[in-house]
């Protein structure tokens, strides 16, 4: 009997212990006057716990509990002196005058931190007005990134759900070693510009079971992106996955190592797409594997657009640079919402190489679709509907 009361007292000192040990390791914003009541501008005081968990010398938790906290935009900034956890039970909101963000490009941006996690909770953006201010061509604000991550390291982004951004939801640029999972990104199809995730000069970047709806691509790709996986990715409305676009500038990065398997896209623009401007570079896309992807009802399932010449400015006359090559399609199956399912419109000057058509059944109002090919090569195997014109 006194060996398991004394294994209770034993059992209940480690607990509380334990439970100091983490009060002790988590900083909440509420406690540097942060108001979760929607209306105070709670910014200094994410500021100020900010620089708290910065400066620990010890794995710390910034956390944000339930209720609605408005910031103006903000910068976290590093880098910090060990391992950070943001924890988001509440929702952050930004303040509804959509001019409060201005020209600052992004609303919450980290920058140069290693080994920060974000977990849970909710940004609201209230981007309507941005977006009805782009509409009517009135001169407006760039609008803000809601998320960004600039060179940082060993980063982990999960369970966040994203709503109403002014522009991209997510940003990732210039980091290495990224982890994004769970995540809900919503917009209106019609809201201009507001991609879902944007990756760009960043190396290791993975993207797991993320449901995407927006009003332009659910993943944009840009230069300097190597090594990026993507899996269980829910595309639509939206612009599909794109690969660019791709060399408006003559020295520019390349695009290598690119895979997503096992996703599906509904009611979307495009499905996988690969653009680039009609313009001399050093830019290139090699190695992009696409498998097990489901099509329903998608404008454009498989597109490669090397003419990419909005309002034909600053290209006309000109051929794509960017060298494409091994580009492979494997158990893509589904609706295509036009007649012409594959489109390979490549640069004269530039053929595309090395695509690879494996199993690919896509049809069109229950009847056979198009393909259609400019300047490109490469195999087809297994099942091919549309008949396949590579040559």
């Amino acid at each position: 009997m006194a060996k398991l009361i004394l294994s209770c007292i034993l059992f209940f000192t480690f607990t509380a212990l334990f439970s100091l040990s983490n009060a002790a390791n988590t900083i909440n914003v509420i406690k540097y006057g942060a108001k979760p009541d929607g209306k105070t501008d709670s910014t200094q005081a994410f500021v100020k716990a900010w620089v708290a968990v910065c400066n620990s010398a010890q794995a710390v938790t910034m956390y944000v509990p339930q209720g609605r906290f408005v910031i103006r935009a903000v910068e976290f900034r590093g880098p910090c002196k060990s391992k950070i956890n943001v924890q988001i039970d509440g929702t952050i909101v930004a303040p509804g005058d959509y001019r409060a963000l201005g020209n600052t490009g992004n609303w919450i941006l980290f920058i140069k931190v290693n080994r920060v996690s974000v977990n849970g909770g909710t940004l609201d953006a209230r981007g309507a007005a941005f977006w009805n201010c782009r509409e009517s061509g009135k001169n407006c604000p760039e609008g803000a990134r809601s998320i960004t991550f600039n060179w940082a390291n060993d980063i982990k982004i999960s369970g966040l759900t994203s709503i109403n951004s002014q522009a991209a939801h997510v940003v990732i640029n210039g980091c290495n070693n990224v982890m994004v999972s769970n995540l809900r990104l919503n917009a209106p199809d019609q809201s201009p510009n507001t991609d879902g995730i944007h990756v760009q000069t960043s190396t290791g970047v993975t993207i797991t079971g993320t449901t995407i709806k927006t009003g332009d691509d659910c993943v944009s790709i840009g230069p300097g992106t190597r090594n990026l996986w993507m899996e269980r990715i829910q595309c639509g409305p939206g612009h599909g996955v794109s690969i660019g676009s791709l060399g408006k500038d003559a020295n520019e990065a390349g695009v290598q190592n690119i895979t997503l398997i096992n996703s599906a896209f509904t009611g979307s623009d495009n499905g996988l797409r690969i653009k680039s401007w009609a313009r001399p570079t050093t830019s290139f896309v090699r190695n992009v594997v696409y498998q097990n992807i489901q099509m329903r009802n998608v404008e454009n399932p498989i597109i490669i657009d090397q003419n990419y010449c909005p309002n034909n400015q600053n290209c006309p006359h000109q051929t794509s640079g960017v060298k494409i090559t091994g580009v492979t399609y494997k158990n893509v199956q589904g609706t295509s919402a036009s007649k012409v399912a594959v489109a390979f419109d490549c640069s004269p000057t530039q053929k595309c190489t090395g695509i690879k058509l494996q199993d690919v059944k896509l049809s069109y109002q229950n009847r056979d679709a198009r393909s259609t090919c400019k300047n490109s090569g490469g195999t087809t195997s297994g099942t091919s509907m549309p008949n396949s014109c590579l040559k």
